[in-house]
């Protein structure tokens, strides 16, 4: 029985401990708060889990909040023009994409909380603590493999920033959440569920996401502002009402077609609002504790992507799943560092894709994708095989972000009888 110690209780790392738990390693989770404590606390993310990462959950048994989460079953995207100079006011692009298979949201509150359980009810070892990289190069030599799958703090600084993936060396988004009750439905699309992407250029976005949160139905209200922009006005210590309140006043300047649906929410909580900003970046794969020994990266400690693009928390359970599949290909062989480059390397092949897709989201739109998010609007097709990319980044390559390529597509989707390939 191998022993791996994994440092680090959010997707990659819990999904990854309870997938080798169920192989029959002998693995040691490592997590700086208790499950009461996650619960209890305030709230993680936003996050939306497509089909594909969804399935890696089902595989594994994990996913036990899917038939109280909402069924998102599509995705839908509004453009702000301007009117006498001023960004939002009105809509000049609105419509919803079709997703081949529902996705869903879950709070990550009570999904880290109840996985950690799990995984404690079935056997595993939890130590709550903060790790520095003295206790992990006091620890490392016990184990077969030492994953890191903390993207802050002390261990992140174990690997060293890839230039040549990152374009960034500051962050590109102001952002700021709240979970609310009382979100009336679309009226464009009453009978269903859908995440929405609203674009204000010049501004940000809003991201508007069905979820699931103790207290049950719940939305997401997600600004991702332009820093020093009107939307950067959060504050760290605000007040979780001072936070809504302004949430909402945003909401009614430049996104009013969302505002008017949310005259009457709430705060799920008084955990429920958020303030963050971080650069986005790829970093390599393997550090070198002080010792020597070498410890393999996963999820956010190694690729970490800003939430424009809605790719954290699906490319973190696809690693996770890449990882198991390596580890247990592994048999007795040593989880040397050329190992760790390889595993990394078979993870980033897709990984590379929703890097892509959200750098491109964190920059000016080109005009070639403004004009294919128009035309979605009177082509179902082209709409529905945009919302499925954010599945699937890789089809993205295919056809969305070459100028010629996309207006072939579309093209293409003008014609009778055409279908999404």
């Amino acid at each position: 029985m191998r022993r791996i110690l994994i440092v680090g209780a959010g997707q990659a790392g819990l999904q990854l401990a309870l997938g080798l738990q169920g192989r029959g390693y002998d693995v040691t989770l490592m997590s700086h708060r208790s499950p009461d404590e996650i619960r209890s606390g305030r709230v993680m993310s936003t996050q939306v889990m497509f089909h594909t990462a969804l399935q890696h959950e089902r595989g594994l048994g994990l996913h036990f909040w899917e038939d109280r989460a909402p069924r998102i079953e599509g995705l839908g995207v509004s453009m702000a023009g301007t009117v006498a100079g001023r960004p939002g006011v009105r809509r000049v692009v609105d419509w919803a994409g079709r997703l081949d298979r529902c996705a869903q949201s879950v709070d990550q509150r009570l999904k880290m909380a109840g996985w950690l359980e799990t995984f404690s009810e079935r056997g595993g070892r939890v130590v709550v603590h903060g790790v520095a990289v003295s206790d992990l190069d006091f620890l490392a030599h016990r184990y077969d493999l030492v994953v890191i799958a903390a993207g802050k703090g002390e261990l992140a600084s174990l690997f060293a920033r890839d230039p040549a993936r990152s374009p960034y060396t500051a962050p590109q988004r102001c952002l700021a959440l709240a979970y609310v009750h009382g979100l009336g439905p679309r009226p464009e699309h009453p009978e269903y569920d859908a995440v929405r992407c609203n674009f204000v250029p010049g501004v940000g976005e809003l991201w508007v996401i069905p979820a699931f949160t103790a207290s049950g139905r719940a939305d997401i209200l997600f600004w991702e502002g332009l820093p020093g922009g009107p939307l950067d006005v959060f504050r760290r210590a605000e007040d979780p009402g001072e936070h809504l309140a302004r949430t909402l006043e945003l909401m009614e300047r430049f996104t009013p077609w969302e505002y008017g649906r949310a005259t009457a929410v709430e705060l799920t909580d008084a955990q429920a609002t958020l303030t963050g900003r971080y650069t986005p970046a790829v970093r390599e794969p393997v550090g070198v504790l002080p010792s020597g020994v070498p410890v393999l990266g996963a999820g956010d400690a190694v690729v970490l992507n800003d939430p424009v693009a809605a790719q954290g928390a699906n490319s973190a359970a696809k690693c996770a799943a890449v990882y198991l599949a390596a580890i247990t290909e592994r048999g007795d062989a040593p989880f040397d560092a050329a190992w760790m480059r390889a595993t990394f390397a078979r993870w980033w092949a897709g990984a590379r894709h929703a890097t892509k897709w959200t750098n491109l989201m964190l920059g000016p739109l080109p005009v070639h994708v403004r004009d294919v998010l128009g035309a979605a609007a009177g082509l179902q097709p082209v709409a529905d095989r945009f919302a499925n990319g954010f599945d699937d980044p890789a089809d993205f390559d295919e056809w969305f972000y070459d100028a010629a390529k996309a207006g072939h597509y579309v093209a293409r989707a003008r014609r009778p009888s055409t279908t999404r390939s």
